[in-house]
């Protein structure tokens, strides 16, 4: 399973050489301890993986006892997994590392003594809740990991080269032409449904069974409620309201999060802690409002207003459909044709969500619910160019389910705000187009913004 991080872990080991360790963030089940014992196993002459979820209390009192005698703590370490440890040719994983926060705090002296490179893999719920009693490490570079995304998973079922012809495209801004378009979009929609987590896509790689693909959608979402119960002390039933409401709450024509929705005269403050759970255990991306479209979107950020995706939308569709639903009436084969009566723009939209995020984008949308009809508008996403100018550095996106939709929205906001505004896209199901001003993009080149 070919991941993007890869390369960041390899930047991270020839630029560093030990001077830091680095701290990847991510969901459950998105492939952490799997990207790490590869690139250990390809990058170092050995390895040594510690899975601090597996209580072994020999090696755990190493991090305690021996800091003040590294040579001890090393050697014992390597007595005891029966792996020789060289100088500058070996790492040490610490998997899992929340489970024994004494170990992250070892980070600090372990790193300073420079003889090995220190990889920990961690949910930052769980890593941010357990730091009781231990000092953060300075010494700690950390890099988030998102599900796979498009091109990961063209990867993985053996479609090499098709993501960076249409990289091509996108950058020439020339259309993929009719035959190539819908084959792309058709893989696409594999994607949309199948979702971008390893194991469910692994199994569709060999398979192609999407009964399969659901079980294990289905089970990983289980294990996110589980960590709710185990994890979110305290506000765990506030929690669990909001994580169970995402899919009908995304499925309104506008899809911001409505509290009342949950609980008649409920405030957005009385969920404060659950939504800040959610975002931090990365099982949802959150779209904050923004109150103008330049580039203080941070500046600007409207906490009180706010859209929640999930951060995978395999897992939503898994959510959003029953599993009696799914089997008996062939919902992911008539999905994948393009054939099923149900609103496609939540799904479509929580793709776009998704695949923004995965290259590095923040997510804000704008709304203005003006009484004025010149003022009234909805953009679904603004996202900043790469490089900061005087003017125009904030790209509106319209995203579009159908064949058939108006701009209204979008052309209200390009006459009003037109000097912050870099290009204006639609993402939509057709080829690539540009017309008055306007740069239509077929929905999976998002991966390009």
């Amino acid at each position: 399973m070919k991941r993007k991080i890869y390369n960041e872990l390899l930047k991270w080991k020839n630029e560093w050489n030990g001077r830091t360790a680095i701290l990847i963030d991510g969901a459950r089940r998105v492939g952490k301890s799997y990207i790490v014992e590869e690139f250990a196993k390809k990058e170092y002459k050995s390895f040594i993986l510690i899975d601090f979820s597996k209580e072994n209390r020999q090696i755990n009192a190493l991090f305690t006892d021996y800091l003040s005698d590294l040579d001890t703590l090393f050697r014992q370490l390597s007595l005891l997994t029966d792996i020789k440890l060289y100088p500058r040719q070996s790492a040490i994983v610490f998997d899992e590392v929340q489970q024994f926060p004494p170990a992250r705090a070892a980070i600090k002296h372990l790193v300073k003594d420079g003889r090995f490179d220190y990889i920990e893999t961690g949910s930052l719920v769980s890593i941010n809740r357990n730091v009781k009693n231990i000092v953060i490490p300075s010494e700690e570079e950390r890099i988030d990991m998102f599900p796979m995304d498009f091109e990961e998973f063209l990867w993985a079922i053996g479609k090499d080269d098709l993501m960076d012809y249409v990289r091509e495209c996108f950058e020439a801004k020339r259309p993929l032409g009719a035959a190539l378009h819908r084959k792309t979009m058709e893989l696409f929609r594999q994607y949309m449904i199948v979702g971008g987590m390893p194991q469910a896509v692994e199994i569709y790689a060999k398979e192609m069974d999407f009964d399969r693909v659901d079980h294990i959608k289905r089970n990983i979402l289980k294990i996110y409620r589980a960590d709710i119960s185990k994890y979110a002390t305290g506000y765990e039933q506030k929690v669990t309201r909001i994580f169970d409401t995402i899919p009908s709450q995304l499925q309104k024509h506008e899809k911001r999060f409505r509290i009342g929705a949950i609980e008649k005269g409920a405030r957005t403050r009385d969920y404060a802690n659950g939504f800040f759970w959610l975002e931090e255990s990365r099982v949802v991306n959150v779209c904050y409002a923004a109150t103008e479209p330049n580039i203080g979107l941070y500046l600007n950020r409207d906490d009180a207003r706010m859209k929640l995706y999930m951060a995978d939308t395999g897992l939503l569709i898994a959510m959003a459909f029953s599993e009696k639903d799914i089997h008996q009436g062939q919902l992911y084969k008539k999905l994948m044709f393009d054939k099923l009566e149900v609103n496609k723009g939540m799904l479509v939209e929580n793709i776009v969500a998704q695949m923004l995020r995965s290259t590095g984008n923040e997510l804000y949308f704008y709304s203005n619910p003006s009484r004025t009809a010149e003022d009234r508008m909805e953009i679904d996403f603004l996202i900043r160019k790469p490089s900061v100018t005087s003017r125009h550095n904030i790209s509106p996106i319209e995203v579009k389910s159908s064949t058939r939709y108006t701009l209204s929205s979008l052309e209200k906001c390009i006459s009003k705000y037109g000097e912050y505004l870099s290009t204006p896209y639609v993402l939509h199901s057709s080829d690539l187009m540009e017309k008055d001003g306007i740069t239509y993009l077929p929905l999976y080149m998002a991966l390009c913004l």
